[in-house]
């Protein structure tokens, strides 16, 4: 399956963030992608006060983003924010086009490095996998990419091609630990992993904007942690062909998944 990784740059107006989630599902289309990927905050990026920003997921942005994927026949996977019952908002990549329609609301909350994402955000509870073109395909966010019995999970429930859409911080070592981490998780789940940040906004603006903006480094990793495609801190579409016939091989000849053994005491990520 061909997949597209729109590394974008967000902006605090959902219209023009819509705008560009059509310009770059179309270029998508037009390179013959089924799924295109777009990163955390896509409706909006982070630090403007996200109640005032959510809406439902059948609200207008929403459906501006089916309307997309309709148009163009791809599978799109935007993240956008929706209200939640507690009066906070939730953190979610709406799937939709190609006969999907699902969405997942962010687990695990980024309270760490000075952020508390969990005083404006309520957590999701559920794993989801959706099928495109007959491929499982994973969902997570961000900070989700920490926890590797969610990506393990998500293999146990049919992934083969696990997608992390992000708002990755800036900060001495952050790049590294994304991609680094983004490798990992593929190596853990026998996955392929499409790991989609923001672009960099640059230094002044990192600095002046209180929470996570972007640096950019989007990759496409095997599930052996090689690098298929990858981006520098700007905005791309990386484009990359993803082979998932092969996966029975590999997880035959790198069993982790079969081979786990429960651990007492232990926790699951």
């Amino acid at each position: 399956m061909r997949i597209a990784c729109a590394q974008i740059l967000s902006g605090p107006d959902p219209a023009g963030n819509l705008a560009t989630v059509a310009e770059q599902t179309r270029l998508a289309a037009d390179a013959g992608a089924r799924l295109v990927v777009f990163p955390e905050g896509t409706m909006c990026r982070l630090g403007v006060p996200l109640a005032g920003v959510a809406e439902p997921i059948d609200g207008r942005w929403a459906d501006g983003v089916r309307a997309v994927a309709a148009e163009t026949g791809v599978t799109v996977l935007a993240g956008m924010f929706t209200p939640a019952a507690d009066g906070r908002v939730t953190n979610t990549v709406l799937a939709t086009g190609g006969g999907v329609e699902a969405r997942y609301d962010k687990i695990h909350l980024f309270d760490a490095f000075g952020f508390t994402e969990s005083a404006t955000v309520a957590p999701g509870h559920q794993p989801v996998v959706v099928t495109v073109d007959g491929v499982g395909v994973g969902i997570t966010l961000c900070y989700d990419i920490r926890f590797p019995g969610l990506y393990t999970a998500l293999a146990d429930r049919g992934a083969q091609l696990i997608t992390v859409s992000a708002s990755w911080g800036a900060g001495p070592g952050k790049l590294d630990q994304w991609t680094l981490l983004a490798r990992a998780r593929a190596l853990d789940s026998t996955c392929f992993v499409a790991a989609v940040g923001q672009a960099d906004p640059g230094a002044e603006v990192a600095a002046a904007v209180a929470a996570p903006t972007g640096v950019g480094g989007s990759l496409v990793s095997s599930p052996l942690g090689a690098v298929l495609a990858a981006a520098g801190p700007d905005p791309q579409l990386l484009i990359c062909d993803v082979e998932v016939a092969g996966l029975p091989d590999i997880r035959k000849a790198l069993p982790v998944l079969a081979n786990r053994v429960a651990i007492p005491g232990s926790c699951a990520g």
